[in-house]
């Protein structure tokens, strides 16, 4: 079976964080078609990547974070403007120019939970959120924190409650209802598992 080759790529809008791209190609049996892609990469990065073999950047950090004193989970609750709700998720953000995935795992964990890196215990990088809708990939990252919880540096467009879960209150959010990252879910259940 031949795979789709994408001929070629056209932006479509273009704000801070996030573009639009139109890639034509053509499907396994030769025909023309085109696929909508939400990208953080700029066209530069994306045309280099696609037509030259590029190198592929981490998007952004997914922090899994256990709070050293008291061996609860670290977890955000954040509005989220898509759902026009807040979402439970984990700690996480977009890698800046000039940083590395390393280099953001402290900023990002103290900018929305206000709590300090102590240790990174495992990193895995590449992964993907939604391949159908987008190329975003992120660096899931497992540490160690201390501190006390704060909204102090919080950026000015992020309105995120940040909060320690215990076992027991991680099974009652699973229960509650309440809406969940994908990422969050899953990794609600390993800590409650003991998986952490």
């Amino acid at each position: 079976m031949e795979s789709p080759k994408m001929e070629k790529l056209t932006a479509l809008a273009k704000t801070r964080f996030l573009s639009l791209y139109d890639a034509e190609y053509k499907n396994r049996k030769g025909e023309p078609k085109h696929w909508i892609i939400a990208s953080r990469k700029s066209y530069e990065d994306l045309e280099n990547l696609y037509f030259n073999h590029g190198e592929e950047k981490t998007d952004a950090v997914v922090l899994v974070a256990i709070h050293q004193e008291t061996h609860q989970l670290v977890l955000i609750r954040q509005f989220r403007m898509p759902l026009n709700d807040f979402i439970y998720e984990l700690p996480a953000g977009l890698i800046d120019e000039g940083e590395d995935a390393n280099s953001t795992i402290g900023r990002e964990l103290r900018e929305e939970t206000g709590l300090e890196l102590i240790e990174v215990t495992h990193l895995q990088d590449k992964l993907y959120l939604s391949a159908g809708m987008t190329d975003e990939s992120v660096a899931l990252v497992y540490c160690t924190c201390k501190g006390a919880v704060s909204t102090e540096y919080l950026e000015a467009d992020e309105t995120i409650e940040p909060i320690l879960v215990s076992k027991e209150e991680a099974q009652k959010i699973l229960e509650s209802g309440s809406k969940l990252d994908i990422k969050t879910y899953l990794v609600l259940q390993q800590f409650i598992l003991g998986m952490l």
